[in-house]
């Protein structure tokens, strides 16, 4: 019983530990003062990108020089292919004093749970 019960521990502890790290479902909540960063590759912003977004690649030299440049309190929804990359330039982001970020996860994902919709230029 004892083992039993370690086991399910684990396995919540695990679980909660997942769902804190996973991109938002369901409505983010999106106000004229929300940024939406899309932190792939230019290649990859040019087949495709939330309305209104801006381009700053997780992956470049320059990325904590670019995101330097925004309002460290600023509201941002930060979004890629997969949800991989927004998860890194959130924490990266985080270490410079970054404190109001949502995770939408993918292209397809954070256009869902904001109503923004897909353009290609």
């Amino acid at each position: 019983m004892r083992h039993l019960l370690a086991v399910l521990a684990a396995t919540i502890g695990l679980a909660l530990g997942l769902a804190a790290c996973a991109p938002a479902t369901g409505t983010i909540e999106v106000t004229t003062d929300t940024v939406l960063i899309d932190v792939r590759t230019p290649a990859e912003f040019a087949t495709g990108h939330l309305d209104g977004a801006i381009n700053i690649d997780v992956q470049a030299a320059d990325f904590e020089d670019r995101v330097a440049q925004l309002d460290p309190t600023g509201d941002y929804v930060v979004y890629c292919r997969s949800g991989n990359r927004s998860e890194q330039a959130i924490t990266r982001m985080e270490s410079l004093g970054f404190t109001e970020l949502v995770n939408g996860g993918s292209v397809a994902s954070a256009s869902a749970s904001t109503g923004i919709a897909v353009v290609t230029p």
